[in-house]
């Protein structure tokens, strides 16, 4: 499955059927899971919630403190539940495929982390069982529920810069996110900044961007600080779309820890025929300074920083900010426009799973652009990436 379907066709086939409730199951209960089962409790429509970790300490400590109805160490003892109609995939990034086809063979809503899969093959054959079982899956692309964007978003669709002919995009981020998941595990060949992290901004594009059909990508990378672990520091590349559009993306996630931010900053410019948009989301508006230390931030839970932090960009935390221990913002919105979708059939932002697809082969041939050290071209079949 290699062409790249625009979202715009894609966005919500199979989302008519609607729900009375929702018997939830939630695989996976890290830091993604623990925030989005503390919303689910909270939203009156999900009436049963199951949850279920391979580490039983964890999984029993967030069933607690939710209330969660049942607990298991089994995906397919939690995906074969009778009481569940609805599933969402929160594990590692490439634990997804077991679970998410599990999820679509029962016909079950499905909700699955970024990106879809870290293997081009799985991602592809994830999409082919989700397209034709028809179920309504979406990825969490969390960003796209950030207000700015949804206003850029709005202000292109209605033409107000005219034909987009050129967008550059610029991620920044400290080393804490790649430290913390490369230390989970030693399958690390496609836990890249661009696969893991610059997936992120390479949607908030291709969103942007939407009907562009990218035919060529030529990227390089480096790694000069964490090829020992595995991974590269940074990717640099440069796709041509079908209609002669050029887009520049980078992302470097190399930055020192005591760099100040919970994640990344996001520059993004568009330039159209008739205007411009010019988007700085690098959080430097909010600045905190202070000699007690800071915690990690946006990381695997109990991952300590290797050094001590003292500076910090407040709102850059992805899923939102924190008010009396409560979660405000775009991972808040996400996850209740995804309940409130599927029970009410109400279109969203969210990415399709034809978009996730999409986002990992553009990632990953930015890879293989770069270890080539020569233009790739689009679309690329899953199973070239690993024929050398």
């Amino acid at each position: 499955m290699t062409v790249f379907l625009d979202e715009g066709s894609q966005r919500n086939l199979y989302m008519t059927e609607k729900m009375d409730k929702i018997g939830l199951a939630i695989i996976g209960c890290g830091t993604i899971g623990r925030i989005r089962a503390k919303l689910a409790r909270q939203f009156p429509g999900v009436e049963w919630l199951g949850l279920c970790d391979e580490k039983p300490e964890v999984g029993k400590q967030l069933a607690e403190d939710t209330k969660a109805d049942f607990f298991t160490t089994s995906f397919e003892e939690l995906i074969d539940r009778p009481e569940v109609n609805a599933v969402m995939i929160l594990t590692d990034e490439n634990r997804h495929t077991a679970p998410a086809l599990m999820a679509v063979d029962r016909g079950h809503k499905l909700f699955i982390e970024k990106p879809l899969a870290t293997d081009a093959r799985e991602s592809a054959q994830i999409l082919k069982a989700i397209t034709e079982a028809k179920v309504d899956a979406c990825v969490a692309y969390t960003q796209r529920f950030r207000r700015r964007f949804l206003t850029i978003k709005e202000r292109l669709s209605a033409g107000q810069i005219g034909d987009v002919h050129s967008v550059v995009t610029r991620a920044l981020m400290n080393r804490m996110v790649p430290l913390a998941t490369l230390a989970k595990t030693t399958e690390r060949k496609n836990l890249t900044p661009m696969v893991v992290s610059g997936t992120h901004s390479l949607d908030m594009s291709m969103w942007l961007m939407e009907g562009k059909v990218p035919v060529s990508v030529y990227a390089r990378s480096t790694d000069k600080v964490l090829g020992s672990l595995g991974t590269k520091d940074s990717t640099f590349g440069v796709f041509t779309m079908e209609d002669g559009t050029i887009f520049s993306m980078n992302i470097s996630w190399a930055l020192p820890v005591v760099w100040p931010g919970a994640v990344y900053g996001i520059e993004i410019g568009i330039v159209g025929t008739k205007g411009v948009i010019d988007v700085e989301d690098t959080h430097r508006d909010l600045v905190l300074a202070t000699e007690e230390p800071l915690p990690a931030g946006y990381t695997t839970r109990g991952f300590e920083p290797p050094m001590e932090r003292h500076v910090d960009f407040l709102t850059s935390y992805p899923p939102g900010d924190i008010w009396n221990d409560q979660l405000w913002g775009p991972m808040k919105e996400e996850t209740i426009s995804w309940f409130t979708r599927i029970m009410l059939g109400m279109e969203s932002p969210h990415a399709s799973a034809a978009d996730g697809h999409r986002n990992l082969l553009l990632t990953m041939a930015m890879d293989r652009s770069a270890r080539l050290g020569e233009e790739v071209t689009l679309p690329i079949d899953p199973e070239a990436f690993y024929s050398d």
